[in-house]
């Protein structure tokens, strides 16, 4: 027997986030991204090959003939008969495991034939010696995986090291010693500045029985007890200056916490988001949240000036108008002097001026508002902030069709909606902030051929990754298995008549915003990312596998359908639905874009299929025949 030594390597997450939990064991960050500038292309190199075999494994059967009504299953495993070798791909050493209870571990051991015991437990290898198990997470006394693989004539044996939260404290029943679970006191950390009468949740998990109260300023205010363990109550940031304790206590036992400061924010004060040098690039903008560090909502024109009200870590919170706050990254807020005035916006006479592929509502006002665009099946409504209308006229120059109606409506003293309705369903838009003022730029749908829907168009394809990305139980990467699926995606579109511009033909990093702005300065007709999926910790992979289709901008809905579609009938998978999320890629607003996730790279059956050229070829078809059919609904 050998012991082998397993390098460490950074952890591989994929874009899409995990699904929900589920059992089905018997037994139980962020990489710095570099900014090459690549150049549009849509050259033809070679795509690469799958991983080279290994010569003791039995060639991969062919494919079967398609059935007309259901797809061809997924390619077998061939047979790898080598020396036994154990070797992990997840965890690696000293991997930080975020979950308490079960997780998953993979990787292969070299021969088809091993058995394998994972802490004691037997795990199925499969023929190519992959394997892929959902176990309990060691104990914090033992924090290991102790991996041992036999053959009649040759064992391998490894053991891989995790770093393990520490239990949970009992907090079940009222008979023991007081505990919390210190874990869930707050506010804990963190710098946060807000206004005197704003409410703070002060909140702990404990014992049932407990009390458990916040003394501040002399003051003592008990907390609720909300069941679950859970007591809580709300607290005025004023009283919170100095700090405070969290004291929770059961006879004679009592327990303290100190509770965080909350600041005094400065007075408020007018802050500019981004550059104004930036004005003038569509690609440029600024993104607002609901919540400190949540999804994106708002994309604001650089240059935007705001009152800021607040801090929590590195987030801002900034006023729209006297109804709306939001929250800002800090690296784009610059303040600005004190006593800087006020911004008035009043927007005057209005005009539609049309283009070959776009029509631009122009509205005339001195200072970029913050917005918000909404979209349905034939309106676009747009929502100016601390913003007032008064327009005498709207001009609809060339008696432009595309704009059917403009209805504007005050909302409040200073915030003013657009309801525009449009003669056919929203394609794109993009905002700009130029010397005629505010302009949304609403694209024109191509002109499609009903007979053949994509001849002329330009496509762009974007294989997803590097860096980062998923990782397959025998060390295949995700970066390097979309690529040929790309290749082939890109062939098919061309044969039927499509332009393709690929955002990447070689295994170098390429810029996530990058990739957008590929797409829109090629002025794509659609933005199509190939991914492979992945879970996040805790997440039992065997009954939560299959196909999916992620989009953000309702235009990309029916796109998503359409492909996610495609992909069913080609790969048969599980379906796994069509989803809005807060997806990078879908941040492009001037064509639909969405993101592929065909597969899961950590099933061995799914990353063995993901090295056959049928099988890239069955993703890259799926896919093509959601994008025709798209065009082909939109066909005048």
């Amino acid at each position: 027997m050998r012991t082998v030594c397993l390098r460490a390597h950074d952890p591989l997450v994929s874009l899409a986030s995990a699904l929900s939990l589920a059992a089905a064991c018997s037994s139980p960050g962020r990489l710095p991204t570099p900014t090459p500038t690549p150049t549009p292309t849509s050259a033809k190199p070679a795509a690469p090959s799958p991983p080279a075999a290994n010569p003791s494994v039995a060639p991969a059967a062919a494919l079967p003939p398609r059935d007309a009504t259901r797809p061809a299953p997924l390619p077998p495993i061939p047979l790898v008969e080598g020396p036994v070798a154990v070797k992990v791909q997840f965890p690696s050493p000293n991997e930080a495991i975020s979950v308490r209870d079960s997780n998953f571990i993979f990787g292969s051991v070299g021969n088809g034939h091993a058995e394998l015991t994972i802490n004691g437990t037997p795990v199925p290898v499969a023929p190519n010696g992959a394997f892929l198990a959902f176990l309990p997470v060691p104990p914090p006394t033992a924090p290991r995986y102790e991996l041992v693989a036999r053959t009649p004539t040759d064992s391998s044996r490894a053991v891989v090291r995790v770093r393990v939260p520490p239990p949970r404290p009992d907090l079940s029943t009222p008979t023991g010693r007081l505990a919390i679970d210190s874990s869930s006191v707050s506010p804990r950390g963190g710098y946060r500045a807000l206004r005197d009468e704003e409410l703070v949740r002060v909140s702990v998990r404990a014992s049932p029985d407990a009390d458990a109260s916040v003394v501040t300023n002399g003051m003592n205010q008990p907390l609720v007890y909300l069941g679950g363990n859970l007591y809580a109550t709300d607290v005025r940031a004023v009283d919170l200056r100095n700090g405070g304790q969290l004291v929770v206590s059961r006879g004679s036992e009592m327990i303290r916490m100190e509770l965080a400061k909350i600041y005094e924010p400065r007075p408020a004060h007018y802050v500019m988001l981004g550059d104004t040098i930036a004005q003038r690039d569509t690609d440029a903008y600024v993104i607002g949240r609901p919540t400190p560090g949540g999804t994106y909502k708002w994309m604001f024109v650089p240059g935007t000036i705001v009152l800021e009200t607040g801090r929590v870590g590195d987030n801002v919170r900034v006023r729209l108008d006297s109804q709306l706050e939001v929250w800002v990254d800090s690296e784009n807020v610059k303040s600005l002097m004190p006593g800087y005035p006020a911004p008035h916006r009043t927007i005057g006479p209005m005009s539609v001026v049309p283009s070959a592929e776009w029509v631009d509502l122009v509205l005339p006002i001195s200072s970029a508002p913050p917005f918000l665009v909404e979209q349905d099946t034939r309106h676009v409504s747009l929502t100016l902030y601390g913003t007032q209308a008064s327009p005498e006229t709207i001009k609809y120059l060339q008696n432009e069709p595309f704009i059917r109606v403009i209805n504007w409506v005050p909302v409040g003293s200073d915030r003013i909606r657009l309801d525009i309705e449009l003669s056919r369903p929203p394609y794109g838009y993009l905002v700009l902030f130029d010397p005629r003022g505010f302009v949304l730029r609403l694209r024109r749908p191509p002109r499609i051929s009903a007979a053949r829907p994509l001849e002329g168009l330009t496509i762009t394809v974007d294989p997803g990754h590097p860096p980062g990305g998923a990782l397959g139980p025998t060390g295949l990467t995700e970066a390097v298995a979309v690529l040929p699926v790309s290749f082939k995606l890109r062939d098919i579109l061309e044969s039927r008549g499509a332009h393709v511009v690929m955002t990447r033909t070689t295994m170098d990093p390429v810029d996530l915003h990058l990739r957008s702005v590929i797409a829109r300065r090629a002025n794509s007709a659609a933005l199509v990312s190939i991914h492979l999926n992945a879970f996040g910790d805790g997440v039992d992979p065997f009954p939560n596998v299959g196909t999916s289709t992620l989009f953000f901008h309702p235009q990309t809905e029916p796109l998503a359908r359409l492909v996610q579609s495609g992909m069913e009938s080609e790969m048969g998978l599980r379906d796994l639905g069509v989803h809005y999320q807060n997806i990078a890629i879908g941040r492009t607003t001037w064509m639909p874009s969405l993101i592929c996730e065909g597969a899961f790279l950590m099933i061995p059956e799914q990353e063995n299929a993901l090295k056959t050229p049928e099988f890239q070829e069955r993703y890259a078809r799926g896919v093509a025949d959601g994008i025709e059919a798209y065009f082909r609904s939109i066909a005048q």
